[in-house]
């Protein structure tokens, strides 16, 4: 970047600050104050720029209630004094200043001292785009410019703008999918996680991954979701090119990447952006809307401009700058709710007497609408447990216009009657039935994430019943199940092949037990399922659509057996798909079908190469004109115990 005027040049030994240069034109200001600038990364932050011929750093942060606010870092041994920057005259709370000849490599933080009181500080950049490792805790000066290699990625995916099209996403937290023993369990680079993760999850056939989130954090025990860097992938892993070589390499390989974004909460840490001027500048001043009782963390100001500015040009970013796929929202329904985790005499109405929190409500209505207008072939996706209506339907209907929204009450549900021992099943028929009453309220994507396999929760695997063989067998239901239902699918790492150990960030999963049988059989059956969902159009068309969706029979709670059919758009296609949760085998278990003709199985949890029993229907099943299910034919069938099987109409 260049910047000419008309003034001598200069040296650093003359001067150490320039005042005068400025990337802000007086539109960018009032879009700022008006809270409508949403790529404050190309103004805010540390820029490296060519002025008068010489080149340099830019500088710009927004403390609007500092006294004082100057450079200091490796340049000037942390000297206080040397390198003031200047306050912009319009009273946008800006300050700015150019210092010749530092570049790539510096480290630097904002001395800041406050009008409230004398209060002094040193704070990381806000749109610091890179930063020291943690336990450190400045900023780096850092160009991010990449020769981008995924333009046909891109391509591809604008020509599906506005189509529905499968979304099988494999969960990862970087840091502790594969570690190097010979290094030490140290976390694989950006880099070399390229080499492999990409390959690893086109293997398993999975349509996109999603990193919880990268952006920097001081304690690697949040898992990403404590971040003071909002613009910086974590340094623990390399430099930001680095990372998006990652991207780049998922792109090569046909994957889509999702970021976890987290606009909920910040945390505390002093570098950050908590009391960033000496007052409560990004966060809420009133702790009954400012401070977060679950996670002991900060609140953003969701009705100040400039916050609502920075947040939505941080999302954005990360669609413009490192060609993500999707931001999956973590913790929508603390930012929905005034009174969330709150109890009485604890949290403050809204205008209008109501717990919703507007201000918030506003923010997410307006990113979405941002992200979609700027990135129609991308999916923002909200992680929200509560019954808040339309958060996947359009912000003009008076949704909060989402893309789609986890399902959450699915995941709790499914997962308490999967750990019910089958003898009881029969009694809890309604707890697996119940999903699909709401299911097409929402654009729904059914998890089955991380916060489902730590803290004493145990690993999937052990929260099946019974003995070894049916555990796994009641795994592979599950799967079947789960891929079959209505919506699309999550998983996150270490299920697919049906990981022992409770998830823990400072290890790697236990790449030895994919030696195993019936390890191998349950990553064998998922590669199946990712396979079937991407090519039958009738498991994902019309995920959203109640004409995608047919109960056969979800009565019989004697056998604990529920049966559906599926359908594409144009209604030729049809998959039944007859699950069985006990151990018992029924044969010639009979089930109605709606028009004549043949059906084959195309898929079985129970096959031989799923290490399952094998109780298959290896011949097609023509049906019979005997009235079932409300249905004027019908075709008997091999039903598998604790086993799912799909049946297509030929």
């Amino acid at each position: 970047m260049s910047l000419e005027n008309s003034s001598d040049a200069y040296t650093s030994t003359e001067i150490y600050t320039i005042s005068g240069v400025s990337l802000f034109t007086d539109f960018d200001i009032s879009l700022f104050r008006s809270g409508k600038h949403f790529k404050l990364y190309e103004k805010l932050g540390a820029h490296i720029i060519t002025h008068n011929g010489v080149q340099g750093t830019y500088f710009a942060v927004w403390a609007p209630n500092a006294e004082r606010v100057s450079l200091v870092g490796t340049f000037n041994f942390w000297n206080r004094t040397t390198h003031p920057l200047y306050p912009r005259w319009d009273g946008s709370g800006i300050w700015e200043g150019f210092v010749p000849n530092i570049g790539q490599g510096e480290l630097y933080k904002y001395f800041i001292r406050s009008h409230n009181q004398g209060y002094e500080v040193e704070k990381g950049d806000p749109f610091g785009l890179l930063w020291e490792t943690p336990p450190n805790t400045a900023s780096v000066i850092w160009d991010i410019n990449y020769q981008w290699n995924d333009s046909e990625w891109l391509q591809q995916r604008r020509a599906k703008t506005g189509q529905v099209q499968p979304y099988s996403v494999y969960e990862v937290h970087l840091g502790s999918w594969k570690r190097s023993p010979e290094g030490g369990n140290r976390s694989l680079s950006y880099r070399e996680l390229a080499d492999e993760l990409p390959a690893y999850v086109k293997e398993l056939g999975f349509t996109h991954v999603e990193f919880l989130p990268v952006m920097e954090h001081p304690f690697y025990g949040s898992w990403g979701y404590q971040i003071t860097g909002y613009f910086a992938p974590s340094s623990r892993y390399g430099t930001p090119q680095d990372f998006m070589h990652l991207i780049e390499s998922f792109h090569q390989a046909g994957i889509g990447v999702i970021l976890d974004w987290v606009p909920s909460h910040f945390p505390e840490d002093r570098h950050g952006l908590a009391y960033f001027d000496g007052t409560n500048l990004y966060e809420h001043a009133d702790p009954r809307k400012g401070w977060h009782p679950d996670w002991k963390s900060l609140i953003f100001n969701y009705g100040r401009n400039e916050v609502r500015a920075f947040l939505i040009s941080n999302a954005i970013f990360w669609l413009d700058k490192y060609h993500a796929d999707g931001l999956r929202v973590d913790a929508v329904a603390s930012m929905l709710y005034l009174d969330y985790s709150r109890n009485h005499g604890e949290w403050i109405p809204n205008q209008y007497g109501g717990r919703e929190n507007l201000e918030a409500i506003s923010l997410i209505q307006e990113f979405n609408t941002t992200v979609y207008q700027e990135y129609p072939d991308v999916h923002t996706i909200a992680e929200e447990s509560t019954a808040y209506p339309g958060v996947s339907r359009p912000v003009y209907t008076g949704g909060l216009g989402f893309g789609m929204k986890w399902m959450m009450g699915w995941m709790h549900d499914t997962l308490k009657y999967m750990s019910t021992d089958p003898l009881y099943r029969r009694y809890h028929q309604g707890q697996i039935t119940f999903s699909i009453i709401y299911a097409f309220h929402e654009n729904f994507m059914l998890p089955l994430s991380h916060d489902e396999v730590v803290h004493g929760k145990n690993p999937l695997i052990y929260k099946m019943p019974g003995d070894e063989w049916q555990k796994f067998a009641n795994l592979r239901l599950l799967y079947g199940y789960m891929f079959a239902h209505p919506g699309m699918k999550l998983l996150f790492m270490g299920d697919e092949f049906a990981q022992t150990r409770e998830w823990n960030h400072d290890r790697s999963l236990d790449w030895h037990l994919t030696q195993y049988d019936l390890h191998k059989g349950v990553m064998n059956e998922l590669k199946q399922l990712n396979h079937l969902f991407k090519t039958e159009k009738a498991l994902y068309e019309l995920s959203f659509d109640t004409n995608g969706f047919e109960w056969l029979d979800y009565g019989d709670a004697d056998n604990s057996v529920i049966s559906f059919l599926r359908k594409d758009s144009s209604g030729k296609e049809k998959i039944a798909v007859i699950c069985n949760f006990t151990p018992q085998t029924h044969q010639s278990y009979r089930i109605g079908v709606p028009e004549k003709g043949t059906w084959v199985e195309i898929f079985n949890s129970d096959a031989k190469e799923y290490a399952g029993s094998d109780s298959l229907n290896k011949h097609s099943a023509t049906t019979e004109l005997i009235m079932h299910h409300g249905k004027p034919f019908s075709i008997t069938i091999t039903l598998p115990p604790l086993g799912v099987v799909f049946l297509k109409e030929q």
